[in-house]
């Protein structure tokens, strides 16, 4: 079902003759290529993440508290 799963890339993903200044060079080529968000936008997503994570814990804490106390109350 899954013969081709690998941790190693694929034959041929790295051109063992190319150069790091090759490599460097067209890493910064696609870069340019990158749709990067604006400023406005990390700060929205940022403040998503934290909130998400506030709610996540805060969940969880109280989850945490109610069941210790149903523990204790049963044993």
């Amino acid at each position: 079902m899954y013969d081709n799963l690998s941790l190693l890339p694929p034959e041929g993903f790295f051109n063992k003759n190319m150069k790091i200044a090759e490599y460097v060079k067209e890493t910064q080529a696609e870069m340019k290529h990158v749709n990067w968000p604006t400023r406005l936008q990390t700060i929205r997503f940022t403040m998503l993440i934290i909130a998400v994570s506030l709610g996540t814990a805060l969940l969880l804490g109280v989850a945490d508290f109610v069941f210790s106390k149903l523990l204790t109350l049963l044993f």
